[in-house]
C-alpha cells in the first residue's frame, strides 16, 4: 500500500469546543470559521442554546452573540452532553459562576466519566455541585457567587484546570491553579487572544479578575489527534507521502509526533502563522522502519488522545513498546487500556495490561480479528489505521462512532491510500 495526497484534517475539537464557550461569553459577536462538524462540538452548541446564546452559520462562518461575562439565561431543560467530556465539565464551571442552576445528562459512557474532579474546586469557589450517583452524571451545578481559589489538581487534567478559570472569569474573580503536569492550554491562549490577563507557568496558570472579554474573530486549525491518525497510516506504508495543511501544532499537542519520530518515524512539521496564540503549520510524513520505545508518565498528557493509536502502531513496530503513568485513560469514553489490549489480542498481536499502560510486542505477522469498539471513536480510528494495511483482516463493529471527532475519516482514509 502507498500513500499520497495533501488532506486537510477536521477542525481542532478541544479548540472548537473553546471558542464556543468563550465566544458566548464576550461582548458582542463572534466569528468562527472551520468549526468541527462533529456529534461533540454539537453538543457544546446546543448547551450554549439552551443557555440563552444565539449560534448560527452563514456563509462558511459560525456566529456566536455574546452575552457577556454573566449573561446567560436558566435552561429550561437539562443540559444533554451526549459523549462530550469537555461540554460537561467546561460548561459547569461557567454555570457555577452563575445565578441559577443547572442539570447535566449525557449518554451512558459519559455518565460513567469521573466529574468528582471539577466538584472538589468549583465548590471550594463557592458554588453548589451535586452528583446524584456519587460520581459521573446527571450532575446539578448550582451556580453562586463565586470567590477567589488556589488549588492544585490531583489530577493531570485541562478539563478541570478549564472549569476553574471559567468559573472564575465569569465570576470576575482570581485563580490559581496547579497540576503534577502541564496539560493542554488552549483555554488560556484563547483567554488571552479576547484581551484576559492569563499568566502560566510551568505547570502553574492565573486568572486575574475580567470584566469582559472583546469577540474572537477566529479560523480553526486542524485537529493534531485527528492528523495523527493519518500520519500512522503513512508510516506504516510501503511508499509514498502524506502533507496535512493547517494543523494546530501547540508543543501540549504533539506528543505524538515527537513519539513517532523517536520511534524512527519520518514526520516534519513547519509553523507557518498564528491563530488566536495557537502555533499552526503543515505535517509530512512517509513511510518509515520503526522501532519500540518507552512513554513515560511525563509524556503522556502531551499525547493522551494518541495512545490507543501508538498501541496499534506499535504492533507493527520493531520491538517492545511500553506506556506507563497513563491511568487517565481507564476512564475515557472506554477503559482504553483494557479496550486496545483486548483489541490487540483478537486481532493477533501480543499486548499485555499494566495498571497504568500497556506493553505492545511488534510483529510483521498479519492481524485477522474482529475489533470491539465500544464506541470509544479513537479505538476504532486506531484499529481502522491496521485495517487499511495489506495482509491485515481487522473487521470493526461500529465504524460510525468516529463521527464524535473525524466525521470523514473512512473517506480520507481512502483518499490518501493506493
Amino acid at each position: 500500500m502507498k500513500v499520497a495526497g495533501s488532506i486537510r484534517v477536521p477542525g481542532d475539537k478541544s479548540l472548537s469546543h473553546r471558542a464556543l464557550i468563550l465566544s458566548a461569553l464576550a461582548d458582542g459577536r463572534s466569528r468562527v470559521r472551520a468549526l468541527l462538524e462533529s456529534h461533540d462540538v454539537r453538543s457544546t452548541a446546543a448547551a450554549l442554546t439552551a443557555l440563552g446564546v444565539s449560534i448560527a452559520g452563514r456563509d462558511g462562518e459560525t456566529l456566536i452573540d455574546g452575552r457577556g461575562r454573566r449573561g446567560l439565561r436558566p435552561p429550561a431543560l437539562d443540559l444533554d452532553c451526549g459523549n462530550s467530556g469537555t461540554t460537561a465539565r467546561l460548561l459547569a464551571g461557567v454555570v457555577a459562576g452563575h445565578p441559577f442552576r443547572a442539570r447535566f445528562i449525557g449518554d451512558a459512557s459519559l455518565s460513567r466519566r469521573p466529574m468528582r474532579r471539577i466538584k472538589q474546586p468549583l465548590e471550594a469557589m463557592g458554588a453548589t455541585v451535586e452528583l446524584e450517583r456519587g460520581d459521573g452524571l446527571p450532575m446539578a451545578v448550582h451556580g453562586a457567587d463565586l470567590h477567589s481559589v488556589v488549588w492544585t489538581n490531583p489530577v493531570a487534567s485541562a478539563q478541570t484546570k478549564s472549569a476553574i478559570l471559567l468559573g472564575a472569569l465569569v465570576a470576575g474573580v482570581r485563580a490559581e491553579v496547579s497540576e503534577p503536569a502541564p496539560t493542554r492550554d488552549h483555554t488560556e491562549r484563547l483567554l488571552g487572544a479576547m484581551g484576559a490577563s492569563v499568566n502560566t507557568d510551568g505547570d502553574r496558570v492565573v486568572i486575574e479578575p475580567v470584566a469582559g472579554l472583546a469577540p474572537l474573530d477566529f479560523d480553526v486549525p486542524g485537529d493534531p489527534s485527528s492528523a495523527a491518525f493519518l500520519v500512522a497510516l503513512a508510516l506504516l506504508a510501503d511508499g509514498g507521502e502524506i502533507e496535512l495543511p493547517n494543523v494546530a501544532l501547540n508543543a501540549r499537542r504533539v506528543g505524538f509526533f515527537e513519539i513517532a519520530r523517536r520511534m524512527g518515524g519520518a514526520i516534519s512539521s513547519i509553523v507557518e502563522r498564528d491563530a488566536a496564540g495557537e502555533p499552526v503549520g503543515t505535517i509530512r510524513a512517509t513511510p518509515s522502519p520503526l522501532r519500540g520505545t518507552i512513554v513515560a508518565g511525563s509524556d503522556v498528557p502531551a499525547m493522551i488522545d494518541e495512545l490507543v493509536l501508538l498501541a496499534c502502531v506499535a504492533a507493527r513496530a520493531e520491538g517492545v513498546t511500553t506506556v506507563q503513568g497513563a491511568q487517565e485513560l481507564r476512564v475515557k469514553e472506554s477503559d482504553r487500556i483494557a479496550t486496545v489490549v483486548q483489541n490487540l489480542r483478537a486481532v493477533g498481536a501480543r499486548a499485555e495490561e499494566t495498571p497504568d499502560g500497556f506493553v505492545v510486542e511488534g510483529s510483521r505477522g498479519p492481524l485477522r480479528g474482529h475489533v470491539r469498539t465500544h464506541g470509544d471513536h479513537r479505538v476504532a480510528m486506531a484499529f481502522g489505521v491496521l485495517a487499511s494495511l495489506p495482509g491485515n483482516d481487522v473487521q470493526i463493529d461500529d465504524r460510525t462512532c468516529v463521527a464524535v471527532s473525524y466525521p470523514g475519516f473512512w473517506d480520507d482514509v481512502k483518499r490518501v491510500t493506493r
